[in-house]
């Protein structure tokens, strides 16, 4: 409260009072801390069954009647890379869902200027897939010049590009050599500057085709770790991948190619279709 001193006039009071408010607002009230940043999920690298929690959205049992277009996308064209002979529709001819599984058909006939047809899916702006371990159960194709992949992209390629993206090749088989699977990891700054890293894994006995594998990939923060029912077949890390892009989120391709530089392409008399079975994607990561 103010006191009024002898011989003050009240109209002397208005701009007393102004400037004592004045002078006891120039002083900021103190501004609050930025938030902690929030820990990253899954950012340890931990051993292979520590990873138990299944995230059900990031995961597809293909136990519906159709393609589930909430988490995935049709890829349909008719020109790919790598020189390979197929165009990808989205026909149940080449892609369709039985018994609780996904078949990808890779087919002889003719479409505009393709002498194959084949599938090719994608979870890009679906599902995103972060730190964790990913399986995918599947039965692969064999014969000479079939290329059935289940692979993964980083999600920032339509920001940067490929290499700079990053490219992950959970597996990869060539129809000659049906008992070996290889694994592979892409990367650089440009196309001109593309490096790439990677190894083969053999099955003891038997090959792919004859029945269902699991190939998990396990990313963690600097690490790629990857494995074969449950086996581990190969690992690499930040330090032996200059400006490592594999921390970023990345999203799941499969397809089944025709041709190409990777496997050559199928003699006249190779027989189709030729059909990778997919029984399941999960994804998951251990409680934190």
């Amino acid at each position: 409260m103010l006191r009024l001193l002898p011989g003050f006039r009240p109209a002397s009071l208005a701009p007393l009072a102004f400037g004592l408010l004045l002078t006891g607002c120039t002083e900021e009230p103190p501004k609050p801390l930025p938030p902690a940043p929030a820990p990253v999920v899954n950012a340890a690298s931990r051993p292979y069954a520590d990873y138990t929690r299944l995230v059900a959205e990031a995961s597809d049992e293909f136990d519906g009647g159709g393609l589930d277009l909430r988490k995935w996308s049709y890829e349909v064209r008719d020109d790919w890379f790598n020189n390979e002979k197929q165009a990808t529709t989205s026909s149940p001819n080449n892609l369709y869902l039985s018994s609780g599984q996904l078949h990808i058909q890779a087919r002889r006939e003719p479409l505009r200027s393709k002498q194959f047809t084949s599938a090719r899916i994608v979870t890009r702006n679906k599902i995103s897939y972060e730190f964790g371990r990913l399986d995918v159960r599947a039965r692969l194709p064999k014969g000479q010049g079939i290329w059935p992949a289940i692979w993964m992209l980083g999600a920032n390629e339509a920001q940067v590009g490929w290499p700079a993206c990053g490219e992950i090749d959970i597996m990869e088989l060539r129809g000659s050599d049906p008992a070996a699977t290889v694994t592979t990891v892409h990367y650089g700054p440009d196309l001109a500057r593309h490096q790439y890293q990677g190894s083969t894994y053999r099955l003891p006995s038997g090959d792919f085709s004859a029945d269902f594998h699991v190939f998990s990939l396990i990313r963690s923060q600097d690490g790629l770790r990857w494995f074969v029912d449950g086996q581990p077949v190969y690992s690499i890390g930040a330090a032996q991948v200059p400006n490592y892009p594999f921390n970023q989120p990345f999203y799941l391709i499969l397809n089944v190619a025709v041709g190409g530089h990777f496997d050559g392409d199928p003699a006249a008399s190779e027989p189709f279709p030729k059909e990778m079975v997919v029984d399941y994607v999960r994804f998951y990561q251990y409680p934190e």
